[in-house]
């Protein structure tokens, strides 16, 4: 049995947070003076850190200011998702499957650690993640491959043998540059707009590593 690791982005994959941070950030960015669009939205923030999209719509600000606008506007997402939060549908069953098969899993996220631990409390499947990178272990966010790169030698595997599970274009393609296998996750982009990725789904139901290894390694 071929071993791989499995690198899962977060937002969009493990939970399907982007709807709530999409009235998170139009409601944090209104409220300081930018309507954002959805061109806006689509190129300049989505799969992005804090501390390259805050910049791209604000424009030169200091890094304290980044940082107290990425607070607020994250505390802000938290708020409105604590009621709604749930795994993606076949998530569970999809990790369990890969914790049989003796599978290693990371997390590979631009979202601030923060996020990363309500996630991980409020789905309770932190169990299932050997490694996690969130936005402060990378300095070029996606669509620069660094984050995948630092993610699988994490994992002691070549990028090469590594799957990325993305939903968005930035993170499609900095999966891609790394060198990885790219699953799309079509929660945020249409299978058309993920053209780049080897293979499209809409989530986790049904899915068999066994066969994914078998149809992209």
């Amino acid at each position: 049995m071929k071993k791989i690791g499995f690198l899962f982005d977060m937002d969009g994959v493990i939970v399907d947070t982007n709807p709530t941070h999409k009235i998170a950030l139009r409601q944090f960015c209104k409220a300081h003076g930018h309507d954002l669009s959805e061109e806006q939205l689509r190129d300049k923030i989505y799969g992005r850190t804090n501390k390259d999209w805050i910049p791209a719509v604000f424009g030169d600000i200091s890094p304290a200011q980044v940082k107290a606008y990425a607070d607020e506007k994250e505390a802000l997402f938290r708020e409105m998702y604590i009621s709604e939060i749930r795994p993606l549908a076949g998530l569970l069953d999809f990790l369990e499957k890969l914790r049989r098969d003796g599978m290693p899993c990371a997390i590979a996220t631009s979202a601030p650690r923060e996020n990363v631990d309500f996630v991980l409390e409020h789905t309770g499947i932190a169990k299932y993640f050997s490694t996690i990178l969130d936005e402060s272990f990378v300095s070029i966010g996606k669509p620069h491959p660094e984050i995948y790169l630092k993610t699988a030698a994490a994992l002691g595997y070549a990028p090469q043998d590594c799957l990325v599970i993305e939903d968005s274009i930035s993170g499609v393609r900095s999966g891609k540059s790394a060198g990885c296998k790219v699953l799309g996750i079509t929660t945020t982009h249409t299978p058309e707009e993920l053209s780049e990725t080897d293979l499209s789904v809409p989530d986790f139901v049904g899915l068999e590593p066994q066969s994914l290894i078998s149809s992209l390694f």
